[in-house]
């Protein structure tokens, strides 16, 4: 007989010993069989081969010897002595007559305990005989006679044998004819009450029986109607085995398929599993009261309830090898197998040649199969997906269903994770110790958890997961209540609220473990496997769901997808002018498998474990730099913080990562989140663009300042900028932009700051030299300047000038936050005490600076409304020019005049750094301050030596009209404001202080502290300040305008008298003097009192400080007070003179033609 020599596959759980509920007075052919023994005769039969053991009956004591001697007159168990007392107390009266009734009665007992030793030798004798007459197998041939047609398995067998009936209660599940159906589930609970009843399973098993001292084969040595343990053991043999124990058997392949064939038999009803059964039977009542028996019911009733705190231990380990059973072979779960049948064969998921026969049975092949046809869209019967989840579950909620789990990561239990048997959390442990947070993780044990999330593949349902089921179920109910529960939306969900007040800690853990894992096969994302699974196969050449690939696997596949997601494949990055020719070409991804991608990439820059890549690559780095950084989103930037130091591996990975972020922030999650209200307020319209190109961060960059940004948010921010200084390439917009002028202009340059330095040095030089044509292009041109404002806002921007300038920040800006320029400014103010180093990369900022105003960040944020109100018109580098002209305006705001003074007075200390003096006063400088020049070197200041030597030449009328109209600006200025003029500010601070401090303190701009200086000329000690003081005087005689205070208190008497004379060159001055001698005119009297002080000073400074040349001569003379008098005196020297000369030239000639005469 084929189906009893084979006995197949997995594991009907411990005895079989059992039967199908009675079905009472439903089949009239078993009532009559049964109630009338005499019908078969031979009830005692001769043990045939069905019995598995030819000495089976030996010594026939008591029961057994009154049977064989009462073989002829047939048997009614009711009348036997030896069962009458447990019969009486155990079964109800009316199944007396009925012995396969009291057959169900009695084995239904508790072992050992309930009947009597005589009893269970009787029964079981009867069962044996039963099952091996021929009259019983005739019963079934009439029975069963369209079944037995129909199944050819059973129609071959030869009668007479007892093969029969084995047969039909191999193949039950195929019965359809009532009345055989219920004749065989009857003949169930007979044949499989004990193994050896089972037709074939002792001679198979016989050595196993032995070898792992599972009882005894023979009657006599063990309670014959108890026999479950034996199949109980075997089966624990099988799954030890199975996870290569120390010690184990290696069972024969036969007893191995035996062993499976009889618990796949007793799948359906556990009561055909004795061990078990009796193991749960009050378990049972507990927890599964209400659920009928059959169809495997009742089994997962106890799965369900397998970890509850009420469940015996006895049952839990029962139910735990059934489990590991079915785990070995689907076929052993009733339920699983019959939903699934239909789709196993519709999607041919046993006939896999390439894998051996064994493994096909395996529930992990079965799950793999059929949940790549579900990924794949193919319809899977609600009824199989129903099973299939229950096992997933199962197989998540305990980890030593999964023979590779108990076998490679039993070091990992041991050390990490013993005692946390329940509920998953072995298994999430594990998953802890494969993330590396608890040490190091063996790769075998690592490959054995890979591969049971993709069995499990809770990705699809987080339901599937009952740690994290529970761990999150708070946060799913707040954060994610929107979802459909079970939605693979979920996880995601989760995902955004990861590091949020609504996650909880234990949340937070469990699905960072589980995500671990989710990150390292792209499959196991549902939704991202579904919109992207064409585009993987176009593009990366990825095979079924289930399938795996030496040249690509699982983990590289991401890696490609985002490839195709952000760069060409030509360049490694994306080419904006050959975006749509890629498209057309089929080389750039689905805009829903885009989408889906970037989602995955905000998700794993939240934690630097979640980028499998990143993590394998840069390992010792992490340990190196970034042991310390254990708070979220820490580890990325500390990598991209030492971005140069780290293996080129390493380097590569972070590189393009930073690279990806600078198209699309949005991936960095948490800087998102931080940012949100900046985001709302000011680039809501850019943040909901999917397609990003750079625009979020320039404008979270733009808008650093504002009163919504956080101190997150601007750290975050600023942090993106000091990365992106590293190399050109993490600003998209500025490596979109100026790519191709880069490798035209600056080849060969990596770090971002020096190649803005190169481009802008070539964008100034065309300026300058007013070329035709930029070398840089218009739109690098117009991103350059964004770069250049963006540098300027922060001096850690610009490492050079950072570096410098490190001691001096410790050492006067301490307190000075970093951020709107502030450290910067800090160093302009505090110059004079700057080291050398630092003093020079000051000096050479503020030279770009006053060239081109718009790179002024503090100057352009202060003064921004100024600017859009008074110099709309005006060009950027012509703003500060503006702004001074409107300085004294009364619309004009006093922080913004405060901050054009120090600009002014940064001017003053080097026509370097006022380029429209330089410009108008090209000529003048080298012509009449050449000797300062020498003198100066490239990168300081020069006090405002040049300037003030031109202040000396405006007053000696030398200068070219376009550098004195600059020089009388400078002059008016520096007149109403003293620090405006840097040497005089040198020489005359002390005395300032001494002399003028109210008027110092009042800082009013109206020349106060000017003309106190000059009203206590005479109480002036420096020789310095005294020789700057009369260098103002000298100044004012030149212009009016020079001297504010006169020109006030004199606006009328100019007005009145010396309207029709135009202002420079003294001529003003000149006017007023002769209105003050002319005694017919009468000026204002404090008019005519500033002029007598003015004329009072004047002599004092020309006998303090005399005339150094006849220019400074002329000047003193006219004017002087007695211009007229001197005029007239000098001029009638010079016609004595000149007389004279006549009368001497007459005479020396006439003296010259005599001597010729002679």
């Amino acid at each position: 007989m084929a189906d009893c020599i084979r006995v197949p596959l997995l594991l009907l759980l411990m005895c079989i010993l059992s039967f199908v509920h009675s079905i009472r007075g439903e089949n009239n052919v078993i009532a009559k069989l049964a109630g009338n023994p005499e019908n078969l005769p031979n009830p005692a039969g001769v043990l045939g081969p069905a019995a598995g053991n030819p000495g089976a009956i030996e010594k026939n004591q008591g029961a057994g010897a009154s049977l064989s001697r009462r073989r002829s007159a047939g048997l009614k168990l009711a009348e036997e002595a030896v069962c009458r007392e447990d019969l009486t107390r155990l079964c109800p009266k009316h199944s007396w007559n009925n012995n396969l009734a009291v057959l169900e009665c009695l084995q239904d007992r508790k072992e050992e305990t309930e009947i009597a030793a005589e009893c269970n030798h009787l029964l079981w004798n009867y069962k044996l005989n039963l099952t091996t007459d021929p009259k019983f197998e005739s019963v079934a041939v009439e029975v069963c006679k369209t079944t037995i047609s129909e199944i050819k398995e059973c129609a071959a067998e030869e009668l007479g044998k007892g093969y029969l009936v084995s047969c039909l209660v191999d193949h039950r599940g195929n019965i359809t004819d009532y009345q055989c159906n219920q004749y065989i589930t009857k003949m169930t609970s007979i044949v499989f009450s004990d193994f050896r009843l089972i037709c074939g399973f002792t001679d198979k098993c016989r050595d196993d029986i032995n070898a792992l001292h599972c009882g005894s084969i023979s009657t006599g040595e063990k309670d014959i109607h108890s026999q479950g343990e034996v199949i109980a053991c075997l089966e624990k043999g099988l799954v030890r085995e199975a996870e290569e124990q120390p010690g184990a058997h290696a069972i024969k392949d036969d007893c191995k398929k035996a062993i499976m064939r009889v618990a796949e038999l007793s799948s359906d009803d556990f009561h055909l599993d004795r061990y078990l059964y009796f193991a749960c039977r009050e378990d049972r009542e507990r927890f599964c009261e209400h659920t009928l028996a059959g169809e495997g019911r009742v089994y997962k009733c106890l799965f369900n309830h397998k970890f509850e705190e009420a469940m015996s231990e006895r049952c839990r380990e029962a139910l735990t090898t059934r489990q590991k059973l079915i785990a070995q072979d689907y076929k052993v779960s009733y339920s699983l197998a019959k939903a699934c049948k239909s789709d196993l064969r519709k999607y041919r998921c046993s006939v896999d040649t390439n894998m051996p026969r064994a493994r096909e049975a395996r529930l992990s092949y079965l799950l793999l199969c059929l949940e790549s046809a579900v990924h794949r869209g193919r319809v899977v019967s609600g009824e199989c997906q129903g099973e299939m989840m229950d096992y997933r579950r199962m197989l998540m909620e305990d980890f030593s269903l999964s023979p590779e789990i108990v076998l490679h990561c039993r070091s990992e239990i041991e050390g990490h994770c013993s005692g946390l048997h329940r509920k998953g959390r072995t298994l999430h442990c594990l998953m802890r110790v494969g993330r590396g947070d608890e040490g190091a993780i063996e790769p075998n044990c690592q490959k054995a958890l890979q591969t049971l999330i993709q069995e499990a593949d809770p990705g699809a349902d987080y339901r599937i997961d009952r740690a994290l089921n529970e761990a999150c179920e708070s946060v799913i109910q707040t954060a994610c209540k929107h979802i459909r529960n079970g939605d693979p939306m979920i996880l995601s969900c989760l995902m955004e609220h990861l590091y949020t007040e609504k996650m909880v800690e234990d949340c937070e853990q469990r699905l960072l473990e589980l995500q671990y894992f989710i990150a390292r096969d792209w499959k196991l994302d549902p939704i991202l496997y579904k919109k992207c699974q064409g585009d993987a196969s176009r593009l990366c050449h990825t095979h079924g769901w289930n399938e795996t690939s030496e040249m690509m696997p699982p983990g590289a596949i991401f890696s490609c997808l985002y490839r195709h997601a952000y760069r060409s494949v030509e360049q490694g990055r994306r080419l904006p002018s050959g975006a749509d020719e890629a498209e057309k070409l089929g080389l750039t991804l689905s805009r829903d498998c885009k989408v889906e991608v970037q989602r995955i990439l905000h998700q794993r820059a939240l934690d630097v474990k979640l980028d499998p890549e990143l993590q394998r690559r840069c390992m010792t780095d992490l340990g190196k730099w970034c042991s310390e950084k254990t708070e979220a989103g820490q580890e990325l930037e500390c990598l991209q913080d030492h971005l140069e130091d780290l293996v080129s591996d390493c380097r590569d990975v972070v590189g393009n990562l930073t690279e990806l972020e600078s198209e699309d922030i949005q991936i960095e999650a948490l800087l998102m989140r931080a940012c949100e209200p900046v985001i709302q307020a000011y680039c809501h319209e850019v943040a909901d663009n999917q397609i990003d190109t750079g625009d979020l961060m320039e404008c979270l960059v733009q808008n650093k300042h504002q009163k919504e940004m956080n101190e997150k948010c601007a750290v975050g921010v600023t942090h993106f900028q000091l990365i992106q200084i590293k190399d050109f390439r993490f600003s998209y917009k500025f490596k979109t932009a100026c790519k191709e002028d880069v490798l035209k202009l600056c080849p060969n340059i990596k770090k971002k700051v020096d190649v803005v330095i190169c481009l802008s040095t070539t964008v100034r030089n065309d300026t300058l030299q007013d070329a035709k044509d930029q070398r840089v292009s218009l739109k690098c041109r117009k991103q350059l300047r964004v770069e250049e404002v963006e540098m300027s806002e922060d001096i850690r921007l610009e490492p050079e000038l950072y570096d410098s300038c490190k001691q001096d920040i410790n050492r006067l800006c301490q307190n000075v936050a970093f951020g709107n320029a502030q450290v910067i400014e800090c160093l302009k103010e505090n110059k004079r005490q700057l080291t050398q180093r630092c003093h020079q990369r000051i000096f050479k900022l503020q030279e770009v600076e006053m060239v081109d105003p718009e790179l002024d960040y503090q100057l352009m944020r202060v003064c921004k409304h100024m600017i859009r109100r008074f110099c709309t018109e005006s060009e950027g580098k012509n703003v500060l020019q503006c702004l001074k002209q409107n300085k004294n305006s009364e619309l004009m705001d006093p922080k913004c005049k405060q901050m054009i003074t120090k600009r002014q007075i940064t001017q003053n200390t080097d026509f370097r750094l006022n380029p429209v003096l330089r410009k108008a006063c090209k000529a003048d400088i080298p012509k009449f301050c050449q000797s300062i020049l020498n003198k100066a070197t490239a990168d300081s200041e020069l006090e405002g030596q040049v300037i003030s030597c031109l202040k000396l030449k405006y007053a000696d009328q030398r200068l070219s009209p376009d550098c004195e109209d600059q020089i009388r600006v400078i002059l008016q200025e520096s007149a109403l404001d003293y620090r405006l003029d840097p040497q005089l500010q040198i020489h005359c601070t002390q005395e300032i202080s001494r002399l003028c401090p109210e008027e110092a303190a009042a800082q009013e701009q109206t020349g106060q502290v000017e003309e106190c200086l000059k009203v206590n000329l005479l109480k002036i000690k420096q020789e310095g300040c005294k020789k700057e003081v009369l260098n103002m005087l000298k100044e004012s005689k030149a212009d009016i305008f020079v001297d504010p205070v006169l020109h006030t208190a004199c606006a009328l008497d100019i007005k009145h008298h010396c309207a029709a004379i135009p202002p420079g060159k003294g001529r003003q001055m000149s006017c007023l003097m002769e209105a003050l001698q002319d005694k017919r005119v009468r000026l204002q009297p404090e008019c005519k009192k500033r002029l007598q002080d003015r004329i009072d000073m004047w002599s004092y400074a020309a006998k303090v400080a005399p005339a150094e040349g006849f220019s400074d001569l002329a000047m003193q003379v006219m004017t002087s007070p007695s211009k007229n008098y001197i005029l007239t005196v000098i001029g009638g020297g010079v016609a004595v003179l000149f007389l004279m000369g006549l009368l001497c030239g007459r005479f020396t000639k006439r003296v010259t033609q005599e001597l010729k005469d002679r």
